[in-house]
């Protein structure tokens, strides 16, 4: 029988709490977590807010301080460290604002598809704090999470039985042939599209989108050991992390491969370009920049020489750190739809600041290889030039 974890804070929640795990209860053995911080002794549940605060590393004094601030900061700690250890087959968390950002740190460490649901008062607004890469499903309340009521018992029971659900129907394995991680934007879609049509025979291809939270997922499945590969041929989040752009993955990108040593293939996809919301959101000292704007939502900022110099300094010192097998692929016809002659973006100049900083900062050697191709990135012959490193990073007698 699945076990489902159900976590909250019992002191002020508890007849929330216990009534999705009654519900839960009638399918599967159901445990009741309590990560209240006031420091009731006696809430209810099978785990004590003491128990879990004990998984904090400098211990439950840490937790119970008395000031709630750092007292839910440390109990999110502690959860983090008790939660994963219990291998729960499922968890259903509720909570307003400070309990979300309790419970939600402690799903996002568990497995992709485990189930995860959480009803939470912020649901309905921007969850990307909460959920980031990971797969929690998040349930808006509605009302208050402040007792039973005709709508809350809806919700909450909606929630329950979307995790029973899930329980009930595992989605079978299945799936013998080895992962490959893919980055792709709507302008290199036809490059990445080629190379996994190519892929899929052997291997299963799993095409994350350069949006921020696709490359904090791709590096997350990565560090799982999961894929027996990376192509990662649009790395166009450096540009938003260098020049401000909303779609960054943060300073961690790529960390993930140089840490586990994955054989890597890695292009220049879509760096011409940083992503901003609708025109008018975009900051007053680039408004004279050359600004394209791809939908009513999105504003795209062609890069200068100097952001590709920047651009190729951060990349180089990430794949430097990788030990390697190592594959930079310079697609010298240009790096996205928009960067082609007539097109928007088309800046060879500024594309050979890039090519050449990587070129000159990339330690190179045997198992670290840059090469030029005579393509343009979405041409087919840039393609086939993926699928040969690829074959060269995952063959043994040729990856060092």
């Amino acid at each position: 029988m699945a076990k489902a974890y159900v976590v909250g804070t019992f002191d002020t929640k508890g007849a929330e709490l216990r009534y999705v795990a009654g519900l839960l209860a009638a399918r599967h053995e159901v445990v009741t977590v309590d990560v209240s911080t006031s420091g009731a002794t006696d809430c209810g549940a099978d785990v004590p807010a003491a128990e879990v605060a004990a998984h904090h590393p400098d211990g439950p004094g840490a937790v119970f301080t008395g000031q709630r601030g750092s007292a839910v900061a440390a109990m999110s700690t502690a959860l983090r460290r008790f939660l994963p250890a219990r291998a729960p087959d499922g968890v259903l968390g509720l909570g307003g604002s400070g309990g979300t950002a309790l419970i939600t740190p402690a799903l996002r460490d568990l497995p992709i598809g485990v189930p995860k649901v959480v009803v939470s008062t912020v649901a309905s607004g921007d969850v990307s704090a909460y959920v980031d890469a990971s797969d929690i499903a998040m349930f808006p309340s509605v009302t208050d999470v402040a007792g039973l009521n005709r709508i809350s018992r809806t919700v909450l029971g909606n929630a329950a039985h979307a995790l029973l659900g899930a329980l009930a129907h595992p989605v079978p394995a299945g799936e013998d042939r080895p992962a490959v991680a893919l980055s792709m934007f709507g302008v290199t879609t036809p490059c990445v599209s080629a190379v996994a049509e190519r892929l899929r025979a052997e291997h299963d291809p799993l095409v994350f989108h350069a949006t921020g939270v696709g490359g904090r997922a791709l590096d997350n499945v990565v560090g799982t050991g999961m894929v027996r590969a990376v192509l990662d041929l649009t790395t166009t989040e450096v540009a938003d992390l260098v020049a401000g752009g909303v779609m960054s993955a943060g300073e961690q990108r790529f960390d993930a491969a140089a840490r586990t040593g994955v054989p890597f293939v890695a292009s220049c996809g879509a760096l011409d370009m940083v992503n901003f919301g609708p025109l008018d959101t975009v900051p007053a000292h680039y408004r004279d920049r050359l600004l394209h704007e791809h939908n009513a939502q999105v504003t795209l900022m062609r890069t200068t020489p100097e952001e590709c110099r920047a651009i190729a300094e951060f990349l180089a010192r990430k794949l430097n750190a990788h030990p390697g097998p190592v594959r930079l692929l310079l697609p010298e016809g240009g790096v996205s739809a928009l960067d082609a002659p007539g097109e928007a973006f088309h800046d060879p100049a500024a594309d050979a600041v890039l090519f050449d900083e990587l070129e000159r900062q990339v330690r190179t050697g045997p198992g670290r290889i840059v090469r030029r191709v005579p393509h343009h990135l979405n041409d087919p012959g840039f393609a086939e030039a993926v699928i040969t490193a690829f074959h060269e990073v995952t063959t043994p007698a040729e990856a060092m």
